[in-house]
């Protein structure tokens, strides 16, 4: 048995990483046609373009290996099936069970390269290529994104403060800060023209005009700069930068963790990428076991080219699966835990319960 376990998972494991690389192959010609129309904006050259899809390379890995380990395991499946080397395998004993083993086990090592490539890799390249491209096409003194029209809002027990920008190098322009007393009277209100991240907690502001208000008095002071220390973290920038569903899991907690508590944003959408991430690497596995129901059909009910059609539409399935319960699961305010796992545990069990089916039939 352990002889037909490598023979099984080697076949599947070089077919899956064939299909990967084709997929990854694609997906980067198709980013880079995309990228071709901001071409000779500013200073983005070709290179350049050529450049931040490269750096976006570590992002299509995280979200292309579960749908080729799919279509990777049906092709290799239809191989054996077409070449009657399945049906040998199953009359000499070996059971359904055995032969999903050999399939799940290469399947592991999958998943733990899925989950460090999404960790590890993909984040920090995802903010290399953004910082790049908006610094070749001229928009490095633009904000990346924002919450509000008004810019970026944040609170921390009766301070109030608001950004109104941050660039591509996290650096805060237009900060506004709001101090309330017990009462929910102001009593102090700050504006600088730009701040930067010291560490420890403190931000370093420049150009900081402070008004205090003590009763009908009012007093108006200017400094060149300002230490303000506070629970914001750059790391709850990146939001800026990069989809909360691109962050690490140690970003996402934090994120999660510095809105919670200040009470000033809802936290679902952070909630729902944390789970995701969790259990994304699960997601190769999965599709590699919903892939085993399709080697029990007989050739004359669809070869090799229809079970990689199939395998394309439930790997599609999945992924517009997975987006759609995220999105209602943040519209709806669904438990984070079901959105993010629902898609995964439907795939689980109708693959399963196929399997079981045949292997009762």
């Amino acid at each position: 048995m352990k002889t037909l376990t490598r023979y099984i998972g080697r076949d599947v494991l070089i077919t899956t990483l064939a299909i990967f690389v084709a997929l990854l192959s694609l997906f980067a010609f198709f980013d880079l046609i995309n990228e071709l129309t901001d071409v000779g904006k500013g200073g983005y050259t070709l290179s350049a373009a050529a450049l931040y899809v490269a750096l976006h390379l570590p992002s299509r890995l995280y979200e292309l290996f579960p749908v080729a380990a799919l279509i990777g395991t049906l092709f290799a499946l239809a191989q054996l099936v077409a070449n009657s080397e399945y049906t040998v395998m199953r009359a000499s004993g070996a059971s359904l069970w055995q032969i999903g083993w050999a399939v799940v086990r290469v399947g592991i090592p999958l998943a733990i390269a899925t989950f460090l490539a999404g960790e590890f890799i993909a984040p920090p390249a995802e903010r290399l290529a953004q910082t790049i491209r908006a610094t070749a096409r001229g928009d490095s003194s633009r904000f990346v994104a924002q919450q509000f029209s008004s810019g970026f809002w944040f609170k921390q027990d009766r301070t109030f403060v608001n950004i109104r920008t941050v660039l591509a190098d996290l650096t805060l322009v237009g900060v506004r800060i709001y101090e309330f007393d017990d009462g929910m009277r102001l009593v102090a209100s700050r504006a600088a023209e730009s701040g930067r991240f010291s560490g420890d907690g403190t931000w370093e502001l420049r150009d900081v005009k402070a008004t205090e208000l003590a009763g009908d008095v009012a007093r108006v002071s200017t400094v060149p700069t300002w230490t303000w220390t506070t629970v914001l973290r750059p790391s709850l920038l990146t939001i800026y930068q990069v989809a909360p569903e691109r962050l690490e899991i140690a970003t996402l907690w934090e994120n999660i963790r510095v809105l919670g508590a200040g009470g000033a944003a809802k936290t679902s959408r952070f909630e729902i990428a944390f789970w995701n991430k969790v259990f994304y690497p699960f997601a190769v596995l999965a599709m590699m076991v919903v892939a085993l129901p399709f080697a029990h059909f007989q050739r004359r009910q669809g070869g090799a080219g229809f079970r990689i059609f199939v395998g394309t539409m439930l790997g599609l399935a999945f992924f517009l699966a997975s987006r759609l319960f995220s999105s209602l699961g943040v519209l709806n305010d669904w438990p984070p835990l079901l959105a993010a796992t629902l898609p995964l545990v439907i795939f689980c069990g109708l693959a399963v319960g196929m399997l079981a089916w045949i292997e009762r039939r």
